[in-house]
């Protein structure tokens, strides 16, 4: 059985800046990059609201930098998906699919949040090429032009209003009459000029052309007619789903399956369990909030080890 003092669960900005950390002070993590490497930005294409980065950089490639400095500091990766978590007592025990178990005195869980998407035709063939569900994100790329948000909820609301500093007008799609919006997000959505509402309209394909998007194929569910709906760029905000299905009965989550940390740490229920990035972040969930926590995490995995952990490693550090 592999024994390290530290393993990390997931990559991404938070999972990779905890490695780098991890392994500076020379903790030798172990990093299970699960099925996507890099995480959500491996799927993005220009990154310019990252610090350091004047001209703008690829996801994939500010992941890979980030994998190659973790790596240079000592950090070892694992390809494999965790099937199943042992945190009842120290060392815990982490059950890769095809591989030997894991010990380790310590754990950090950067496994992060998918966005929800809604299974359309089109949809994934163009993420990263109209498509989104990152207005912060993306929004910049998208001035001067015409775009559609989907969903009902306030972060559709949030997302409509943030867009319309860019674009010159944003239609809110919802399949239903009726938004799931709290009152005052419903209120402000509506208070913007730049906003227009395309209700009781459920959506059926994402349309593109030879040179971009044409725009949102809809039902409306009144009529029972199809319409096109033009635009340039299609935002989808219906939410994301944590990643923490293999967490279930392991540590304390919240009703929508969130880590839940200790307030101002990324401590969890369990010692020496900590959380960083999406799968604890409810609220703001951009690259750079993930990596600060990734580092948070790596901090408080270190102090716990020096204070907690009475494990002989001096063998297995020789390895």
């Amino acid at each position: 059985m592999q024994k390290h003092k530290t393993v990390v669960i997931g990559t991404g900005p938070s999972g990779l800046t905890a490695a780098i950390y991890l392994a500076r002070a020379n903790l030798k993590p172990l990093v299970i990059e699960g099925l996507q490497p890099g995480g959500q930005l491996t799927t993005t294409t220009d990154i310019e609201n990252f610090p350091g980065f004047p001209n703008g950089i690829m996801g994939p490639e500010l992941m890979d930098n980030m994998r190659q400095q973790a790596e240079r500091f000592g950090a070892e990766f694992m390809n494999g998906w965790v099937d199943a978590v042992d945190f009842s007592q120290r060392p815990f025990k982490i059950t890769v699919e095809g591989a030997e178990p894991i010990e380790a005195d310590s754990v950090i869980i950067s496994t992060g949040a998918s966005a929800r998407y809604l299974g359309i035709p089109g949809e994934q063939e163009n993420i990263g090429r109209g498509v989104s569900t990152c207005a912060t994100c993306d929004g910049f790329f998208f001035r001067g032009k015409k775009l559609i948000v989907i969903g009902g909820g306030d972060s559709a609301m949030e997302e409509a209003s943030f867009l319309t500093r860019f674009a010159t007008e944003v239609t809110v799609v919802n399949r239903r009459e009726e938004l799931r919006a709290s009152k005052i997000m419903q209120d402000r959505a509506r208070e913007n000029e730049k906003v227009s509402w395309a209700l009781n309209r459920q959506p059926l394909e994402v349309v593109a052309g030879d040179t971009g998007l044409k725009g949102l194929k809809v039902l409306n569910n009144e009529t029972g007619q199809e319409e096109l709906l033009e635009a340039d760029g299609v935002f989808v905000a219906i939410g994301h789903t944590p990643n923490t299905t293999f967490l279930q009965g392991k540590l304390d989550l919240d009703g929508h399956g969130y880590a839940v940390v200790k307030p101002g740490t990324t401590e969890t229920n369990i010692p020496g369990v900590f959380a960083c990035g999406d799968v604890q972040d409810t609220k703001y969930r951009q690259a750079i909030t993930a990596a600060g926590s990734g580092c948070m995490a790596a901090m408080d995995c270190e102090k716990y080890l020096e204070g907690s952990v009475v494990h002989d490693w001096s063998e297995s550090l020789d390895r």
